[in-house]
């Protein structure tokens, strides 16, 4: 156990950069990668805080700060007078490390459970308590439509609140969409890797997606139009932007081609678009440019918390918009009208923004740090929930997530997000679920390790 005195300065003091986030998080960073190599170990007694501020040029509170979210993450504990001390590590109850979940990570500048605490009070104090606990109709009330309507003027400026269905979650959305807009036996076109929980959907209900070839803007215009004139589809799905799986985002020109091919062979498209708000400069949405013919779906898991449960459905025309909430009554009276709450004081306060924020820059330093350890085999665009990671020949995406799952890592091979039977050799790693970035960063080099080696090293054979 070592002692840092005040005329010494600690070897893991950080250099401060103008443009690597916030200057409180720099510090906590250095001090959680310290106590990751051993420069600093339990029982090792940190500087005051007077003395590390002067050290590094910065105010006492910026400390403070530092020490604050340092304590957040377990790394530090207070003794009273006699100071601050490094802490015996947290005990984990769960040896795997999940990088097959997309949620967002823990924005590391927005004290979540703070944000929390007021948004609720908040709510409590203006709403009836009484109206929080009975049954909701209508797609939400006039000020959760209205908060969805500023949710998306990002995306398409004002919208009318009359306009938008408010829906407990994504999932959901898609759900009803499938069961007002087609028929059992229908064909759903989609792109080859998609979303799985359309899939399940459509399965449910009786409907069976096909797959529409891409190329490396996304859906094929050419192979739409034909596939739509063949199968006699009603409905297309899309998610054009950081699209899950593949993280790939549509271009403009591609979107307009979609919208116009929708437009000349009447079909529908569903517009799944959970990360639009998280990428940088994204293009408008498809919707946008076939405003008769889209739904557009948002949802704030994605974006702020999946505990919300709360998605904005864009539906335009009254009565597609009445046939839509018919069917999502169906299985889904309403959203929770706690949570629905909170989602509207938050957006309406401008307490989404600022967590939202958070989340995107969390995001934005966990791309970087997968780009530093996996190096020439990341290929993401830097923004997002996950990566898709192209496997090399000598590995398959089974075996490699199942390889991943004894050296305690939870991966997602290519096949979970296959429409039909054709599937790429590849990976999801997903960012976010991990809340510790110490936790990730070991996980992503020890999926960079395995990733370097054979099926053929492992003594036991990978089947």
């Amino acid at each position: 156990m070592q002692t840092v005195h005040d005329d010494e300065a600690p070897d893991w003091l950080p250099k401060l950069k103008p443009h690597a986030g916030p200057r409180f998080l720099q510090i906590a960073d250095a001090l959680q990668q310290a106590v990751a190599d051993g420069r600093l170990n339990p029982g090792d007694r940190l500087p005051p805080q007077r003395r590390l501020a002067a050290a590094l040029h910065v105010d006492l509170t910026t400390v403070t700060r530092a020490y604050d979210e340092a304590r957040r993450r377990h790394l530090l504990e207070g003794r009273g007078a006699r100071g601050t001390y490094v802490a015996a590590p947290k005990v984990e109850l769960t040896s795997v490390l999940d990088l097959s979940m997309n949620i967002p990570p823990p924005p590391g500048d927005v004290d979540f459970d703070d944000l929390l605490k007021q948004g609720l009070a908040q709510v409590l104090m203006r709403t009836d308590p009484d109206l929080l606990m009975t049954y909701h109709l209508g797609g939400g009330s006039g000020a959760d439509r209205k908060a969805g309507a500023r949710w998306i003027a990002p995306m398409f400026g004002s919208v009318p609140p009359e306009h938008v269905v408010v829906c407990p979650g994504a999932q959901a959305a898609i759900a009803a969409l499938i069961l007002a807009l087609t028929a059992p036996g229908d064909v759903i076109l989609a792109e080859p890797t998609s979303y799985p929980g359309l899939r399940a959907a459509a399965t449910q209900f009786g409907r069976r997606i096909v797959p529409v070839a891409t190329d490396r803007h996304g859906m094929s215009p050419g192979a739409l139009e034909a596939a739509c004139r063949r199968h006699r589809a009603r409905l297309v799905y899309l998610n054009p932007t950081l699209q899950n799986p593949t993280a790939a985002t549509m271009p403009s020109r591609r979107r307009k081609e979609l919208a116009a091919v929708a437009q000349r062979c009447d079909v529908r498209i569903v517009e799944d678009d959970p990360y639009w708000l998280l990428a940088e400069a994204p293009p408008p949405p498809v919707a946008s440019f076939a405003p008769d013919r889209a739904f557009y779906i948002s949802t704030l898991s994605k974006c702020l918390t999946p505990g919300l449960r709360i998605a904005f459905v864009l539906v335009r025309d009254a009565a597609e918009r009445e046939r839509f909430l018919v069917a999502l009554r169906s299985f889904a009276l309403m959203a929770a009208p706690l949570t629905a709450a909170l989602a509207t004081q938050w957006i309406l306060d401008g307490s989404a923004d600022r967590l939202m924020e958070g989340v995107r820059n969390e995001a934005r330093l966990r791309h970087r740090m997968a780009r530093d350890v996996l190096a020439g085999r990341y290929n993401g665009t830097g923004d997002g929930l996950h990566v898709w990671l192209e496997l090399p020949a000598y590995w398959q995406s089974y075996q490699l997530a199942r390889a991943a799952d004894r050296e305690g890592l939870a991966v997602t091979p290519a096949e979970v997000f296959a429409t039909g039977a054709e599937t790429v050799n590849a990976i999801r790693i997903s960012l976010g679920s991990v809340k510790d970035r110490a936790r990730l960063q070991a996980g992503l080099q020890r999926l960079s390790a395995l990733l370097a080696r054979r099926p053929e090293s492992f003594g036991d054979g990978v089947v």
